[in-house]
């Protein structure tokens, strides 16, 4: 039995910081959805534990070793079930490290939910979330892998309902930018939830009631990856463009449009025009992509 999970990029369509824990955390509210633009795990049965990576995206990770979120949850979700069986790993890394779109957290999520099915582990729904939050904050909004609304640090998460359908364009400048580094650098505002209700009905509408949301944390990642601002500024101008916005802490930016189509051709028109940059463009999702044999 070999079990394959897509790993979805993770978007904060907006992303308000309301404080600052006491633990020097900050509490957040964010509309987070996931693309069908992404990492892809694999695993198969074994005698132990290993992983091995492939992918365009797989330089900036090759030296991670055992750090490797994949590993650390493998070997989380086996010590908490109690499984001594092993598994053959492989990750197809598409999406660019420290860019804001989650991929370490979602290559996290879709490692736990790749070895459940594989292992058949004996765990709930709130074991396996519980798992999630000890391999950081935003993986347990990775393992939902639909529209959710995050609060807390994030491990707050409730089911954002159906979004409309959109096209989604990624472009990030080549340049990491370490979470950790931005909220360092960040020093306000302190917003309001930005949650909505009812949903709008279409793209253009979804675009329309985030255009009053905000990302908080663009201004402190600006200060560490000015680029940030050129690629903005592109995809602000490429035609169809709905909304332009900085996602999570960066430097991954990104574009809503009507639909894939609208969202392939502005892709093609970046590409030319920033052949340095990587870019990517698909649709938003609804759910989770099913667990494959």
């Amino acid at each position: 039995m070999t079990v394959s999970v897509f790993a979805p990029a993770k978007v904060n369509l907006y992303l308000h910081v309301l404080g600052r824990r006491a633990d020097g955390y900050h509490r957040l509210d964010s509309l987070v959805v996931f693309a069908d633009i992404g990492d892809r795990v694999t695993a198969r049965p074994a005698d132990s534990l290993t992983l091995t990576v492939g992918g365009p995206e797989v330089a900036a990770i090759a030296g991670l070793g055992e750090d490797n979120l994949v590993m650390r949850a493998a070997r989380l979700l086996a010590a908490q079930a109690g499984i001594g069986a092993g598994a053959a790993l492989h990750l197809d890394k598409q999406l660019p490290a420290a860019a804001g779109i989650g991929g370490g957290s979602s290559d996290a999520a879709a490692t736990l939910r790749a070895l459940a099915a594989l292992w058949d582990a004996p765990l709930g729904e709130p074991e396996v979330m519980a798992i999630a939050l000890q391999l950081g904050a935003d993986v347990p909004a990775c393992l939902a892998g639909r529209p959710v609304w995050v609060g807390g640090i994030g491990e707050e998460i409730m089911p954002a309902g159906g979004l409309p359908e959109a096209g989604i364009m990624l472009a990030n400048p080549r340049r990491p930018l370490p979470t950790a580094a931005v909220f360092q650098r960040y020093r306000g505002p302190h917003r309001m939830a930005g949650r909505f209700d009812p949903v709008p009905s279409d793209a253009a509408g979804l675009a329309a009631i985030l255009s009053s949301r905000h990302n908080d944390l663009t201004a402190a990642a600006l200060e560490l990856v000015p680029e940030i601002g050129a690629v903005l500024a592109r995809l602000a101008a490429l035609p169809g463009a709905l909304l332009a916005r900085m996602s999570g802490s960066g430097a991954t930016c990104f574009a809503l449009f009507a639909d894939r189509a609208a969202a392939l051709a502005a892709r093609r028109t970046l590409a030319l025009a920033e052949p340095g940059w990587w870019s990517a463009a698909g649709m938003l999702t609804s759910g989770p992509a099913a667990i494959g044999d």
